[in-house]
């Protein structure tokens, strides 16, 4: 599956200001929060829908409404300050955790938390974490979220790199990654080039 990156302006703008080393903590995560609200709408334009009427004041009006039911599954911890955008946008979602920490040394995932109920309640997972950097932490999740049962998935992140954006796509093929922007690269220790630094120390502050 592709790649989406977002054309949107706003999405432009926010990212650039999210980049900002001069952004304190809770700025970063406003505009964390916002970016979400943003690229979840992307994420969702091919969202299934059923028709649906309702009364207005002056009579009765036709539309849609979904059909399908959407979970989100935020990678621990930085995946938490994607949350509350989206929630915003779609207050009934169901809303799992994923605990992943990735090695120093080997960049690889080490699952230390899961809280997946026993069998799929939902239509469409979306994996979020800001940064798809190694890809490591993507992977092991969408893997865990297929052997529990889920059927469609997606990756919802702020910055991709090329090396997380290939390595995603060669293990899960089927899985599309929507992101604010796709970066040029990673550094010797796995951090992406230009970035934003650790998301998760700058939203938290730690």
């Amino acid at each position: 599956m592709p790649i989406h990156v977002s054309s949107h302006p706003l999405v432009k703008h926010k990212l650039t200001r999210l980049r900002d080393k001069a952004t304190d903590h809770r700025k970063f995560r406003e505009l964390a929060r916002e970016l979400a609200l943003l690229l979840c709408y992307e994420a969702t334009l091919d969202l299934q829908l059923k028709p649906a009427s309702v009364n207005t004041p002056m009579g009765e009006a036709k539309g849609w409404e979904a059909s399908e039911v959407i979970g989100l599954v935020p990678i621990l911890r930085a995946g938490l300050g994607l949350v509350d955008g989206i929630q915003e946008l779609l207050p009934a979602v169901q809303v799992w955790h994923i605990g992943l920490y990735r090695d120093e040394e080997t960049l690889r995932p080490v699952e230390y938390y899961n809280k997946l109920p026993a069998a799929p309640t939902v239509q469409v997972c979306l994996v979020l974490d800001p940064m798809l950097a190694t890809g490591g932490s993507a992977i092991a999740t969408v893997k865990i979220l297929k052997k529990w049962g889920a059927k469609r998935i997606k990756f919802l992140g702020i910055l991709a790199a090329p090396e997380g954006v290939d390595a995603l796509s060669a293990a899960h093929p089927d899985v599309p990654i929507h992101v604010a922007e796709l970066d040029e690269r990673l550094n010797e220790i796995g951090f992406i080039v230009p970035g934003l630094g650790d998301a998760g120390d700058r939203m938290f502050g730690t």
